[in-house]
């Protein structure tokens, strides 16, 4: 209480008279100090002090000369004294921007809300002498060093991050914050000869990925601070900001990422990132690289592959060998199920496609069935029934009665990487055979539809797609069970056998 009482005198004299400014710095020295409750009362001091100063216009405007250099005998008493305490001011701001890094997240948030209270005041009495009419005047530089602080290179700043967001209401900070993210992804990876940082990297992805972009010119509205000219600058224009937003990711993602951080990339890619970008083609070889890693970012990479092949036409070759590969038996299990089987339903929907490519897909996902869960099973079931509803052809894998009954006796090969080898169409679907005895008769039932001829009408599957095991227990524990009459014999005796020696000495009554 004594420190603050003794913080606010301090502020009251320097605000009140000029020839108590040396006093600053016994704010800027418990600005720097150690213990906690100081800084913290420093730091909403400077915030009273400099944002006074700001206001008042005392701060010098211009190219700051050294502090040396201001003694001379050309600048005015006044001028003298606006260099000084903008010497201070900057000292602070300094302060502050390693204090972005303290252990404690109060003195983190606080340093950080400071620092932007000061770009606010900046951005509307600038700092920078306007050299002509349109000149832009908005703080980039220490809107730089807030950003700075905001991705570490050895810590998570995750939490500190999520407290700067609100920020990036604001158009304009959002802009010159996705320059400054683009100018620091340039400045720090290069130095690591493409080595991952996945701290870094991590809070990069951390600032960036929450971006909501504008989708009209007209909703470039919202500033935190508007010049006279803004309409003529290039922050108010929404080609100038998609401009900015499409290098900063491609600045991203040219450089190798974590595999976490790959999967978390591609999970936003379609709807957070492509549709914002001015040309989304410029994120092909992103993609085709991603899906050609295999497993999880493989399916992952399919999102954008398919709004870059639909929207952009994209042509990818192979594309559907590569699809068939990614069948394996982990396409059942993985979190990203619902994703994949949806997209490949739409990839797999043209009725063009050749019957042996279609068969080997009805094939794999069968054999692969074999070994599923029945929560996939009872989407993959409809899927399948779909594929033979848009593609008759390969309906003969369904009735060939001298087909192979088991897997030996199999022509298909499950090996064979692409379809066209498989031998699909000369084998039959045992495997969906088999699944007429599954364990779980909403299974069985499934697979017995195709021993009756199928509907024209395509089966829903968006409603199976994210089902699960959980889901289907809890459906049979609701089932209300129904009475079912029985044929029994009463029991007699002891152990309740007919005849038996103990029926004639013991009885239940």
């Amino acid at each position: 209480m004594a420190r603050a009482a003794a913080l606010a005198s301090c502020l009251e004299a320097v605000l009140g008279s000029r020839s108590n400014a040396n006093r600053v710095f016994e704010i800027l020295e418990l600005l720097a100090g150690q213990e906690e409750e100081d800084v913290l009362c420093a730091a909403r001091t400077c915030s009273r002090l400099f944002g006074a100063l700001l206001e008042r216009r005392e701060l010098f405007v211009g190219q700051l000369p050294a502090e040396e250099a201001s003694l001379a005998d050309n600048y005015s008493a006044e001028d003298k004294y606006k260099i000084w305490m903008r010497h201070r001011y900057n000292d602070c701001v300094d302060c502050l921007a390693e204090l972005m890094g303290h252990d404690a997240f109060q003195v983190k948030e606080l340093s950080l809300c400071t620092l932007m209270k000061f770009v606010e005041l900046e951005a509307q009495y600038p700092l920078i002498k306007v050299e002509w009419k349109g000149s832009l005047t908005f703080p980039r530089e220490l809107l730089k060093v807030v950003v700075d602080g905001l991705l570490p290179l050895n810590e998570d700043a995750s939490l500190l991050i999520s407290r700067f967001q609100e920020y990036m209401e604001y158009d304009d900070i959002r802009y010159f914050v996705i320059k400054a993210v683009t100018e620091s992804i340039g400045q720090v990876m290069q130095k690591t000869k493409e080595k991952p940082l996945p701290f870094y990297q991590q809070n990069v992805f951390s600032l960036i990925s929450p971006i909501n972009m504008p989708n009209k010119e007209c909703d470039v509205v919202r500033f935190m601070v508007k010049q006279d000219n803004w309409e003529e600058l290039k922050v108010s224009k929404l080609q100038a900001h998609k401009q900015a937003f499409e290098k900063m990711w491609l600045s991203f993602l040219k450089h190798k990422l974590p595999t976490g951080l790959y999967k978390k990339v591609l999970v936003i890619l379609h709807d957070s990132i492509l549709p914002y970008m001015n040309e989304p083609t410029l994120m092909i070889d992103f993609l085709t690289v991603a899906y050609g890693i295999g497993g999880a970012i493989s399916l992952l990479a399919l999102n954008g592959l398919f709004i870059l092949i639909h929207q952009h036409n994209l042509e990818y070759p192979d594309f559907f060998k590569k699809l068939y590969s990614l069948l394996d038996p982990s396409i059942y299990h993985v979190k990203y199920r619902a994703r994949f089987f949806h997209l490949a339903d739409l990839f797999l929907s043209s009725s063009h496609l050749p019957a042996y490519l279609v068969a080997a897909f009805i094939k794999r996902l069968s054999r692969l069935a074999l070994t599923a869960p029945p929560e996939a099973l009872l989407m993959v079931i409809p899927f399948i029934c779909n594929l033979f509803r848009r593609h008759p052809a390969c309906k003969v894998l369904v009735h060939r009665p001298n087909g192979p009954e088991g897997m030996s006796e199999d022509p298909y090969i499950m090996e064979e990487e692409e379809p066209s080898e498989s031998r699909a169409l000369e084998s039959s679907l045992w495997e969906i055979q088999s699944l007429q005895n599954h364990y779980h008769p909403d299974v069985a039932k499934a697979a017995a539809v195709l021993n009756q001829s199928l509907s024209e009408i395509e089966d829903d599957i968006s409603g199976l797609l994210e089902l699960s095991g959980y889901e289907l227990f809890d459906k049979e524990v609701k089932k209300k069970a129904v009475d079912v009459p029985l044929e029994f014999e009463q029991v007699r005796g002891l152990f309740g056998k007919k005849n038996d020696i103990f029926a004639e000495h013991f009885t239940l009554d």
